[in-house]
């Protein structure tokens, strides 16, 4: 397309490339020295719930459905237990609510009778739960565990890898296992943090704030206009 730069093939990362990635790493923490999670939720079970809530949805709204939504189904036995046709009436302004409540209706079902009411705490045990891949199964295990098994790559993260030349794709597993080989395991939940902060604020999808932007001077702009 004209006007953008096409993905290219990645060669084995550079000394150059890990230190790019390292000052990247250190302007996100002077941005953003306390990151935190998003979504609001007070247990793993909420913070998956709010988690699969989010597809395609704004964390701002989910955060305005969960408090009713938790205060009518606290637990995952609770939630095991609902009608689906009321569960779909409280997170309807999340979008795709049919296929949400049942997905939610499912998992928790499935962390009842499989998992004794407590929400797996390993990657390949969230992948089993209906509604659940990657990006939400590493969210859980970084923010309810602590666990950086991977690495969230949602659609800022993934914009703002390829922009910076972090990422040589916009597929979201080839943008996460380039992420995690070039920084640090102890980084990847708060790096998740930091860039999902930082493509709200500043690196928007559209009209991105270039010149309150710290990276201007060696940023890719891939995708972006020449």
């Amino acid at each position: 397309m004209p006007g953008k730069k096409t993905e290219q093939k990645r060669e084995p990362f550079s000394p150059g490339m890990r230190a790019a990635a390292e000052k990247i790493l250190a302007l996100l923490k002077k941005r953003y020295p306390t990151p935190h999670a998003h979504l609001n939720a007070a247990s793993p079970w909420q913070l998956l719930t709010a988690t699969v809530l989010s597809a395609q949805c704004t964390d701002e709204r989910v955060n305005m459905v969960t408090p009713a939504l938790f205060t009518r189904w606290p637990t995952v036995e609770a939630m095991a237990l609902a009608d689906q046709a009321e569960i779909e009436t409280y997170i309807r302004s999340t979008g795709f609510y049919r296929n949400k409540a049942k997905h939610l209706l499912a998992a928790a079902r499935r962390v009842r009778d499989v998992y004794a009411g407590r929400v797996p705490d390993s990657m390949r045990d969230l992948l089993t739960l209906p509604g659940v891949a990657r990006k939400t199964a590493s969210v859980v295990l970084f923010c309810a565990y602590g666990i950086n098994e991977g690495l969230a790559v949602d659609t800022h993260v993934g914009r703002i890898a390829f922009r910076l030349g972090l990422a040589s794709s916009r597929n979201p597993l080839k943008t996460e296992q380039e992420l995690m080989d070039l920084f640090l395991r102890e980084e990847w939940g708060n790096l998740n943090h930091r860039l999902v902060w930082f493509g709200r604020q500043i690196c928007r999808a559209r009209a991105p704030a270039c010149p309150e932007c710290e990276m201007v001077p060696f940023c890719n702009k891939n995708g972006l206009p020449t």
